[in-house]
């Protein structure tokens, strides 16, 4: 861990689809090392005692500026427990993933970000899982099993 503060946190985490079945997603790194760059869902920390589908719609607003309601997600797609070392931190995450059905990111930006995000986000696109499978760039080893569930929920389609 090189010293870092170990941080708990409770995630909730938004797996945008669209009609072709590809996932929007972040691309960045962690700011203390920036030469390794990977693929992440949208998504972060739930505020005290917020909502999930709370905490998940707010994040998807504050990462891109795309405006959905807590009621468009619907059930949770997928959970899983994940440590990953990030700025001064070392991370353990619980995170809950929603799908939800975007078939336009037309008027996304990085404004809300926060100072600390804004240095490591670069981009948003569209991948499948096999695709980002192929590509290996990943945050981690589940992200595009998390991204084949979402896809089944919205478009009963693996």
């Amino acid at each position: 861990m090189g010293g870092r503060v170990v941080r708990h946190r409770t995630t909730a985490r938004v797996l945008p689809v669209n009609g072709a079945g590809e996932v929007l997603l972040l691309h960045g790194w962690d700011p203390a090392a920036p030469d390794v760059t990977y693929w992440f869902s949208i998504g972060g920390g739930a505020d005290h005692d917020e909502p999930l589908t709370h905490a998940a719609a707010r994040e998807m607003r504050e990462e891109t500026g795309i405006e959905v309601s807590p009621d468009e997600l619907g059930e949770p797609v997928g959970h899983e427990i994940a440590e990953f070392d990030w700025g001064f931190w070392h991370l353990v995450q619980d995170q809950t993933f929603y799908a939800l059905r975007l078939d336009d990111a037309g008027g996304l930006h990085f404004d809300g970000l926060e100072p600390i995000e804004r240095g490591t986000i670069d981009q948003a696109a569209w991948w499948s899982a096999d695709a980002l499978d192929a590509d290996g760039t990943a945050a981690n080893d589940n992200l595009t099993t998390m991204m084949r569930a979402a896809v089944r929920q919205i478009l009963g389609v693996a």
